[in-house]
């Protein structure tokens, strides 16, 4: 390899390990947020809740958090898919230019590797984001219900809806806590291969 492709590999890997990072940090702030919003809603759906106005506000706040939270989410999702790829398009194409045969086959077996862990943090992160995006609409349906019948029958009425909206929260928390175990897996196999993620 040519010490222009080291330095772009490089780049490549190092660019790859941001995304990683970016994801993560992505991930922590949105388990952080969506606990937020579903104790806000939480509160809001508690029977007997004496500040109707006060838990509305507080929960059309982490609302408009969590609207933020998802787009972002999903901004770094798809750039880490877009990365990916072209972190082992680029990878695959640079180690067809081993002549040992013995270094060939260990570049493919460590891109094979890297590749399938990489691929299962791209698709469990598109699975989020669609469960993401389902549940800010949810959410942002209830608050606009509640802002238009903020009373103790509105509350009765919708808290059906926002209980099953707090577990799917709940489930997705859980789905990202998965993503960062996949993503820790990643940083340890590309420490292993050198790469210093």
């Amino acid at each position: 390899m040519t010490a222009g492709c080291q330095s772009t590999g490089m780049e490549r890997s190092n660019e790859t390990r941001v995304s990683l990072q970016t994801m993560d940090d992505d991930i922590t702030s949105a388990i952080l947020q969506l606990e937020a919003t579903n104790a806000a809603l939480g509160d809001l759906i508690r029977p007997g809740q004496p500040d109707l106005k006060k838990a509305l506000e507080i929960f059309s706040n982490n609302v408009a958090q969590i609207v933020d939270t998802e787009t972002k989410f999903t901004r770094h999702a798809d750039e880490l898919t877009a990365r990916g790829t072209d972190y082992f398009e680029e990878w695959q194409k640079e180690g067809n230019e081993y002549n040992n045969p013995q270094i060939q086959q260990l570049s493919n077996q460590r891109r094979s590797i890297l590749g399938d862990v990489y691929s299962q943090i791209s698709v469990k992160s598109n699975s989020i984001k669609d469960n993401f995006k389902a549940y800010v609409l949810d959410v942002t349906e209830i608050q606009r219900f509640l802002s238009n019948d903020l009373s103790t029958k509105g509350v009765t009425a919708i808290a059906p809806i926002s209980r099953r909206v707090i577990s799917e929260g709940d489930s997705l928390q859980h789905a990202m806590h998965n993503v960062q175990s996949i993503i820790q897996s990643a940083r340890n196999e590309m420490a292993q291969s050198g790469s210093g993620m």
